[in-house]
């Protein structure tokens, strides 16, 4: 079972919000709301209620299956952040040299998805791919990672034998 919740418009820039959510994502519940709780991140409190709403809605959501699920057995699936809108305001900030800038708040969406499913393994590798193959017995994997070693197996020949160079007399 998949649950979401999602707080828009939040005060703080993204750059400043993806910084708390990357210490969360792929954690427990419990866990995840632990370091948000001893978090010294403004954003930090703004995703913890966040968190929670999403554990509000997966309860809900099971209630409406019928379902009995652990809000322990949760953990954190997704969670990004996404850049929201920008409030140019015509008040000026102090510049350096007598200049002003204007003032810029910045306002971000955050989206948390959790799941009871299992989870993925770490150590399997991503998009689809096969693990590189092993060398064969008797194989020595320092003398298959040189360049030269590379070359010779395309060749078909032996990678500690170079070819001579043959002269014209030598072959008359």
């Amino acid at each position: 079972m998949e649950a979401t919740a999602s707080a828009r418009y939040l005060r703080g820039s993204a750059q400043k919000a993806r910084l708390v959510v990357d210490m969360i994502r792929g954690k427990d519940v419990n866990q995840a709301l632990a370091i948000l709780r001893f978090t010294k991140k403004r954003a930090a409190g703004h995703i913890e209620k966040c968190m929670r709403s999403a554990i509000a809605n997966a309860n809900e959501a099971a209630e409406k299956a019928n379902i009995s699920i652990d809000p322990d057995d949760l953990w954190v699936r997704t969670a990004f952040v996404d850049r929201g809108p920008t409030k140019n305001r015509r008040r000026v900030r102090p510049a350096p040299q007598g200049r002003a800038y204007r003032e810029q708040r910045h306002f971000c969406h955050v989206t948390i998805s959790l799941s009871n499913d299992a989870r993925p393994d770490p150590k399997a590798p991503k998009n689809g791919r096969k693990a590189a193959p092993a060398p064969a017995a008797g194989e020595d994997q320092a003398a298959t990672k040189t360049p030269a070693a590379s070359k010779a197996r395309k060749r078909g020949g032996a990678a500690a034998a170079p070819r001579a160079k043959r002269s014209k007399k030598a072959e008359e």
